[in-house]
């Protein structure tokens, strides 16, 4: 078991969305600096990513901002942040996220958290990215994409093994537990990666 001193959050940046995604965005920062474990996210002051920065620094934690350039520019950089990484692009500013953090934690977003999910699990089925995965399903935002990922293992799109990459939480309280308790993957699996 490896020590987590740095959680990527994964999130959205909308702001037109229920009060109970922020809620649990801000909770998980205060938790997370309660145990000392610093946020890296993508630096954006808008949505949960505010969120779960603010709660983190409010809480007297640290966190980490990693964002291209070019939203630096158009002023979506949160300014609160301990660190900034400025990256050229969002390919690797996804390379940084992963690359900066010791695990990752999945809350409801769009498209770009979709692929960064997406991303995430497939470095992992291939034996790239080892650290643990977990969604925080947060009034069960993610069930339908649960019901993808277990349809393309029963379908044979993917193995069922596989469905072990990611573990999938209720609560910010559960989502830290299920980071902290889960071991580091297997390499070996990469030899299961094909069908």
């Amino acid at each position: 078991m490896q020590e987590v001193k740095r959680i990527c959050i994964y999130c959205s940046s909308s702001t037109k969305i229920d009060e109970c995604y922020f809620r649990d965005a801000r909770k998980l920062g205060q938790l997370m600096a309660a145990k000392g474990i610093a946020v890296v996210n993508g630096a954006g002051n808008m949505g949960l990513m505010q969120a779960s920065t603010d709660g983190c620094l409010e809480a007297g934690g640290q966190a980490i901002g990693i964002i291209p350039s070019f939203m630096i520019k158009e002023g979506w950089c949160h300014q609160g942040m301990t660190q900034i990484i400025e990256t050229p692009d969002m390919h690797i500013r996804q390379q940084k996220m992963a690359e900066e953090s010791d695990a990752a934690i999945i809350l409801p977003g769009g498209c770009g958290t979709f692929a960064e999910m997406m991303e995430l699990i497939t470095w992992k089925q291939l034996g790239l990215y080892l650290k643990p995965i977990v969604i925080l399903n947060t009034n069960g935002y993610y069930d339908f994409m649960l019901q993808a990922l277990q349809q393309a293992a029963e379908k044979n799109f993917m193995r069922e093994q596989h469905t072990a990459i990611w573990c999938v939480a209720q609560t910010p309280e559960e989502a830290l537990k299920l980071v902290l308790e889960t071991p580091l993957w297997d390499t070996s699996i990469r030899r299961y990666a094909a069908i």
